[in-house]
């Protein structure tokens, strides 16, 4: 076994690890050691083990890099360069395979996660209010990276909800070989954590943590993939009434991306995996992707460019460029790779996101004046001069779609709206962003639409089947 994975369950003994791929995701730790849940005596060693947990998120093929960029990468917001330093050019080109290291260590990096919040919520101290909050924190996160795991290695819930999804392991047993649990049921254990979170933690003002409103707005997510529009709605709504939180303006867009660092003033951001000076990943760090100050491989497609109107303060975040002698749309969403004083942090849920659930909710069930509403709160925030969404029906639902691909850019959102609804992914190539070699179409119905289920864990485990077409 790795043995950055095996250090990264040992939080008591002071160390973080970010994880790599392991023979198999349940042999966690040697039999010679104490596990952790029998570490988490106290309240203080408890917030050892949440902050342990909220380090595992920063790993780079997990929230620290891969997943926010596989989800623009295998849709159409960007593309790598010609000139590469050959990271991620097998998701570029959905030529994945069960023992391809990405694959496999971002669900490794997973269920690291996942181990550590299970010895939270598992620990056997008395109950209390800081208690209770980091119980709630550790049930977010644990339902958040089962809801990641589930994107990447199941069907969507509307395409298939009785095929395999993956394993549910909510305690920590290191001689379980479990099946895969079906898709259905992890999203039933998801929707228990969440909701029993919100119950348990309270209104932090701080986006590095995963309080009840972070917690609600997972649930709204969750419930948009399971096209469960009324609860969905039910949970964004209390969000906008009772969460305080409110957009940047346009003209305070850029400096809201360019400033560092978590939020205490509820503007924006919800929740992020935070970086710092001292805890990043350096040159693997999701903006040293992007920034020509770093591999800078990722680059904005032309389609994406030109769906901003020039009055559009989104415009802003991305910057001409050139790269191996080419112009080049630069990405400018993440500009601190360089900065002394911290580097950028991965959002992971902003308040937009809860005002366009809800537009699509109205419009779902025909409400199209409030759906209208709520996507132009939006919209004119990033474009005062912007007259406003009009159209009803099938053609505001393409609208709000729109809205969110131009809102989400580059935080990873893209492929995952094509994914739930249902729809081919259709890069357009009239400006010749991809190269030859590049598909750019990848049907609704294709295998490649998910992940193969890593080889390693296939080999350790008899009761581990593979994902069709692999």
């Amino acid at each position: 076994m790795n043995n950055r994975y095996k250090m990264a369950i040992w939080v008591v003994l002071g160390i973080v690890g970010l994880g790599s791929c392991s023979k198999k995701f349940l042999d966690l730790t040697p039999y010679s050691q104490v596990p952790l849940n029998q570490a988490i005596v106290d309240q203080n060693s408890m917030q050892t083990a949440v902050n342990g947990m909220y380090a595992g998120l920063r790993a780079t093929d997990f929230y620290g890099r891969s997943i926010p960029i596989d989800g623009d990468l295998l849709a159409d917001n960007i593309y790598i360069s010609a000139a590469n330093s050959n990271r991620y050019l097998i998701e570029l080109t959905y030529t994945y395979i069960p023992t391809y290291g990405n694959v496999a260590s971002t669900w490794a990096e997973a269920y690291s996660v996942i181990l550590r919040a299970n010895d939270i919520i598992n620990a056997t101290i008395p109950s209390g209010p800081t208690v209770n909050e980091l119980v709630g924190e550790a049930l977010t996160v644990r339902a958040f990276t089962y809801f990641e795991l589930l994107k990447f290695f199941a069907p969507s819930y509307l395409q298939d909800s009785t095929a395999l999804g993956v394993p549910l392991v909510l305690k920590y047993d290191p001689l379980l070989t479990p099946p895969r649990n079906t898709v259905a049921e992890g999203y039933a254990q998801i929707q228990s954590d969440l909701i029993r979170a919100i119950g348990l933690t309270t209104e932090v003002p701080s986006s590095s943590i995963a309080s009840k409103y972070v917690a609600e707005g997972l649930l709204a997510r969750l419930y948009m993939f399971m096209g469960d529009w009324t609860d969905a709605q039910t949970a964004a709504l209390d969000i906008v009434n009772n969460g305080g939180y409110t957009l940047t303006g346009a003209n305070n867009l850029v400096g809201y991306w360019s400033t560092p660092g978590v939020r205490t003033d509820l503007v924006e951001t919800m929740f992020e995996v935070e970086f710092d000076i001292t805890n990043n990943n350096s040159n693997d760090n999701l903006d040293a992707f992007y920034s020509q100050s770093g591999y800078g491989d990722a680059l904005c497609t032309d389609n994406l460019y030109n769906t901003y109107s020039a009055t559009d303060a989104r415009r802003s975040l991305i910057l001409a460029g050139s790269r191996a002698g080419v112009n080049v749309w630069v990405v400018n969403k993440y500009p601190n790779t360089t900065n002394p004083g911290g580097t950028d942090n991965t959002k992971v849920l902003r308040y937009a996101e809860i005002l366009l659930t809800l537009a699509e909710t109205y419009n779902r069930q025909g409400n199209d004046p409030m759906a209208q509403q709520y996507v132009n709160q939006v919209a004119q925030a990033r474009d005062p001069s912007f007259a406003g969404y009009s159209v009803t029906g099938p053609a505001l639902l393409d609208d709000i779609t729109l809205e969110r691909r131009k809102e989400f850019a580059f935080e990873g959102q893209r492929y995952w709206d094509l994914v739930r609804l249902n729809q081919d992914v259709v890069r357009d190539n009239t400006t010749n962003n991809y190269l030859q070699n590049v598909p750019l179409t990848l049907q609704a119905n294709d295998h490649r639409r998910i992940f193969p289920i890593p080889q390693a864990e296939i080999n350790a485990n008899k009761n581990m089947k593979q994902n069709p077409g692999y």
